[in-house]
C-alpha cells in the first residue's frame, strides 16, 4: 500500500462558466508574467527605463511560443503526422507541447526585434531577464503536472507522482520529472543572480551561465523520462541537444570575458537627452547662421558708406583742378 505519492490533477481543465480555464495554459502564462516582472526590476536596476521590458517583450513572448512549438512538432513529429494521428493537433498548443531550445532561439530573434526598435544592446538585455526566463520556466514546468506528462521512471519514493490510465500512459507511480526540473530552474536562477552580483557580469555573459547551469539539469533529467523520445547512439535527442548548448555557453563566457571584460555602463541610452542635444545643435547652427548674416549686413553697409564718401571726396578733388578736361 502507497503511503505517501503526488496526486496528479483529475482533470487538466477548469470551466469558470463557458470559459474553459486550461491549466497548462495557465501556468505559461503566470511563468511569462513573472520572468516580465522581474526582469522589468533588474532592468531598471542595471539603468534601464520602466516599460523596456515589457516593449521587447512583446517581440520575444510570441516569437518564443511559436519556436518552441515548432521545436516539439519537428522533433516528435510522428504525434501528428504519422498514419491515424491528426495534423490538426500541431496547432493545439494547450494540450502541452513546447520545446525550450526552440523557445529560447526564436524567442532571442524576437528579443532582437525589440531591443533594436529601443536602440539598447541584446546581450545587456539578455543578462537583465536571465533570471526572470528560468523562473518562467520553473512555473511553466507545473503545466506538464496539470497534463499528467513528461513523468520518469517507476518509484515508489514518497514523492512519487500518482499518474492516472490515459491515452498513451499506464498508471502507476512515477518519478516527478516536472518537479524535479522546477526546482533545478529555482536553483539556477539563484546561482545566476548570486554571480552576476558577486563578479558583475555582463555582455551576455549572465544569459550564457543560465543556459549552461540549465543544461546540466536538464541532461540529467532527460535520462530519467520514459515519454516517446528519436533516440541518436541510443542517447535521448534531448540530451544531445543539451551537451551541444552548454558546449556553445561556456564557450561564449570564455571568449566575451577575453573580449569584452567587465559589464556595460550604460543598457539604454537617454533618447530624450539626444534628441534635445540635436535639438540644441540645431537651434546653435540656426543662431550662428542669423549671427553671420548680420555681421555680414553690417559690414556691406560700411563697405557701402566708404565707397560713397569716396565718390565724394574724389567729386570735390575734380572740381578744384581747372585746365582740366
Amino acid at each position: 500500500m502507497d503511503l505517501a505519492y503526488i496526486p496528479s490533477p483529475s482533470t487538466g481543465v477548469l470551466h469558470l462558466g463557458p470559459l474553459p480555464l486550461r491549466g497548462y495554459a495557465f501556468c505559461i502564462i503566470i511563468g511569462v508574467f513573472v520572468g516580465v516582472w522581474y526582469g522589468g526590476k533588474r532592468w531598471v536596476a542595471r539603468g534601464g527605463k520602466v516599460g523596456t521590458v515589457a516593449d521587447v517583450a512583446v517581440w520575444a513572448v510570441p516569437f518564443g511560443l511559436v519556436g518552441g512549438r515548432l521545436y516539439h512538432v519537428i522533433t516528435d513529429y510522428q504525434l501528428y503526422f504519422s498514419e491515424g494521428e491528426n495534423w490538426v493537433d500541431a496547432f493545439k498548443i494547450w494540450e502541452g507541447g513546447l520545446g525550450i531550445w526552440g523557445a529560447i532561439a526564436l524567442g532571442a530573434v524576437g528579443a532582437w526585434i525589440g531591443c533594436r526598435r529601443r536602440g539598447i544592446p541584446l546581450p545587456a538585455y539578455a543578462d537583465a531577464i536571465a533570471p526572470g526566463i528560468v523562473l518562467a520556466q520553473a512555473i511553466g514546468r507545473w503545466g506538464n503536472w496539470f497534463n499528467q506528462e513528461l513523468y520518469g521512471k517507476p518509484t515508489d519514493l514518497p514523492w512519487a507522482l500518482k499518474i492516472s490510465a490515459g491515452p498513451n500512459r499506464e498508471a502507476g507511480l512515477y518519478h516527478p520529472t516536472f518537479l524535479y526540473e522546477s526546482l533545478w530552474c529555482v536553483a539556477v536562477a539563484l546561482l545566476v543572480v548570486w554571480a552576476d552580483r558577486r563578479f558583475k557580469l555582463g555582455h551576455g555573459r549572465v544569459f550564457a551561465l543560465y543556459v549552461a547551469a540549465y543544461c546540466v539539469g536538464r541532461a540529467w533529467i532527460e535520462y530519467m523520462r520514459v515519454d516517446e523520445a528519436h533516440h541518436i547512439l541510443g542517447v535521448r535527442l534531448n540530451v544531445w541537444t543539451a551537451v551541444l548548448v552548454f558546449l556553445l555557453a561556456v564557450t561564449y563566457i570564455v571568449i566575451s570575458s577575453r573580449l569584452r571584460p567587465g559589464r556595460e555602463e550604460i543598457v539604454e541610452p537617454d533618447l530624450d537627452a539626444k534628441t534635445d542635444a540635436k535639438t540644441d545643435a540645431k537651434a546653435d547652427t540656426e543662431a550662428d547662421g542669423e549671427t553671420d548674416s548680420v555681421a555680414d549686413g553690417t559690414a556691406e553697409a560700411k563697405a557701402g558708406a566708404k565707397d560713397g564718401a569716396d565718390s565724394t571726396d574724389a567729386g570735390k578733388t575734380a572740381a578744384g583742378k581747372p585746365g582740366q578736361s
